[in-house]
């Protein structure tokens, strides 16, 4: 067949050269031919853009980890603790007398439908030791169940009988949810007697001896403005996601924690088990409830007046973890969507602040927000969920060793060295946390985009003894949840298995690397968490 010339001087004679190889070919080897073409030319060179791309993501994580990690060694190695870096006296006068050597103190409880818990959280703060006088216990109760909201007023009316000064507070709304309650609360006029106000949320059991440890930090060290201390748990050892979480949680409070307070004196507020400076709240704006992590709301606007936190890790208060997978998602996606939304909207105003210095806005942009909360979920799932199994049914993409071994190992080792009693749970830990990491990562993109889900805000269940109880029995690693199909089965995840399963059977069979090795636990994580095999029943069911 004759072809004209064309306008670019190509005549019949090389368009017949051009497509000879397609014609001598049948239809099937000129599909599998033009496949390879553009998987070497289109899609080959986008993901080499993207292991590019997760390379710099991996080594800023690094760069963050090696940081923070160096500062907490430091801190254990040379007793850097907080008594040596700030005054710390024990209070004077007799506590049973009280006067004017001690503060007057609020104590916070926000609650919700806490039937399991309440009662924990009211008798731990009863029995701290502090001046009757001088103390005010204020249940913010925001229960929707009325059974609840009758059984929490008793309990503070058996407490009232026996001489504590404690206020049962209701709204008609649940305006702002947690920030709303606490807002509501430091209205009332006994609240605006008090210098300090510490704040535990309903699971939380403060020793009797916490106020005494923690208020001579603010009432010595005027620049202080938030004491956080460290979170213990009742429940860790009831189940393999329970025993996850307290590695995840105590590498928090043991590095990122401990690293930010020693360094900038600034960190997150972790919304419970802290003693505030009231004054510093006021001057701060007070609390807002314009995203779902209030808390870290509260702390960056605090930092940006100037004011310190201290983080002191050698005072524990016992809690609950999410026992259940469902829990755990919401809290999950609570945390990771309001504080990348909260990034979104303060951005500016850190970049602009003039009141602290350029070497803390970076850090609290930088290392902060963009690393800790928006990179760190991205790289995790995209690197070691997509782009490497993907890499398997590519093979003109390498990917180099330094990234794929020696960074995510060396990080394994720096949260290794602050867990060595969970060593032998870090592979899981790993491969659940990859499979988090989907999760968080939707909750990342919605924050930032500010979606119409944006401020979800979702209750942490909490079971109370139900979970305690069964720590004292042997517990499988791995169960059921017995509800329906609809709660159980996570759909997404699922299908993810699905196409690992398939990568990794490709690279097993056609492979020239190991890679299905990985690529298979990481499959089957996402099979057993898709199909809800791991966590306690949902209580409600």
């Amino acid at each position: 067949m004759a072809l004209p010339a064309t306008s670019d001087g190509l005549n019949s004679a090389t368009w017949q050269n051009v497509l000879r190889p397609f014609l001598l070919r049948s239809s099937f080897d000129n599909v599998v031919l033009i496949g390879t073409h553009v998987r070497a030319h289109v899609i080959a060179p986008i993901l080499d853009a993207a292991v590019v791309l997760c390379m710099v993501m991996s080594f800023m994580l690094l760069l963050e980890a090696v940081f923070m990690s160096a500062v907490s060694v430091y801190v254990k190695l040379f007793r850097r603790t907080p008594e040596k870096r700030y005054k710390w006296e024990a209070m004077g006068g007799d506590v049973e007398k009280g006067g004017l050597d001690y503060p007057m103190v609020l104590v916070q409880i926000p609650m919700y439908n806490e039937k399991e818990v309440y009662h924990l959280s009211i008798r731990a703060a009863c029995a701290l030791t502090w001046p009757p006088d001088r103390i005010i216990i204020q249940i913010l109760d925001d229960s929707t169940d009325p059974l609840i909201k009758d059984l929490v007023k008793v309990e503070c009316e058996e407490w009232t009988k026996k001489g504590i000064d404690i206020k049962y507070e209701v709204r008609s709304n649940r305006k702002g949810y947690k920030a709303g309650a606490l807002k509501k609360g430091m209205e009332r006029h006994y609240a605006k007697q008090c210098d300090f106000v510490a704040i535990f949320d309903a699971d939380f059991q403060p020793d009797s001896d916490f106020l005494l440890k923690t208020l001579p930090f603010l009432v010595h060290n005027p620049k202080i403005a938030l004491v956080q201390t460290r979170w213990d748990f009742v429940n860790y050892n009831a189940l393999l996601m329970t025993r996850i979480q307290k590695m995840s949680l105590d590498y928090h409070f043991k590095v990122e924690q401990e690293s930010g307070s020693t360094t900038f004196s600034f960190f997150g507020f972790n919304g419970t088990a802290g003693v505030w400076r009231i004054s510093a709240i006021n001057e701060a704006g007070g609390w807002k409830d314009r995203t779902t992590v209030e808390d870290m709301d509260l702390a960056v606007r605090a930092t940006l007046k100037g004011w310190k936190f201290l983080y002191v890790g050698n005072i524990r208060v016992k809690s609950e973890l999410p026992s259940t997978l469902k829990a755990y998602r919401h809290q999950q996606h609570r945390w990771t969507c309001g504080a990348v939304n909260l990034f979104r909207k303060m951005g500016w105003d850190i970049a602009t602040n003039k009141e602290v210095s350029l070497l803390k806005k970076i850090h609290v942009l930088y290392s902060f927000f963009f690393v800790k909360r928006v990179i760190a979920p991205i790289v995790t799932f995209c690197f070691y969920c997509v782009v490497i199994p993907v890499s398997i049914l590519i093979p003109e993409v390498e990917i180099p060793v330094w990234g794929l071994v020696y960074i995510p190992t060396t990080i394994t080792i720096l949260n290794a060295v602050r867990n060595p009693s969970s060593l032998h749970l870090m592979p899981l830990w790993i491969l659940f946390e990859n499979v988090m990491a989907m999760h968080r990562m939707r909750a990342a993109i919605v924050g930032l985009l500010g979606t119409s889900s944006v401020n979800q805000w979702v209750v942490t269940e909490k079971t109370g003894q139900l979970i305690n109880d069964k720590a004292d029995i042997e517990v499988p690693l791995l169960e059921p949840a017995p509800t329906k199909c609809s709660e159980r089965v996570y759909v997404w995840e699922l299908v993810l298995a699905a196409l690992l399963f398939m990568c990794a059977s490709y690279n097993l069979v056609f492979g020239n690397n190991n890679y299905h090795v990985f690529v298979f636990l990481q499959a089957v994580a996402f099979t057993i968490v898709g199909f809800g095999f791991i966590g306690a029943p949902n209580p409600t069911s």
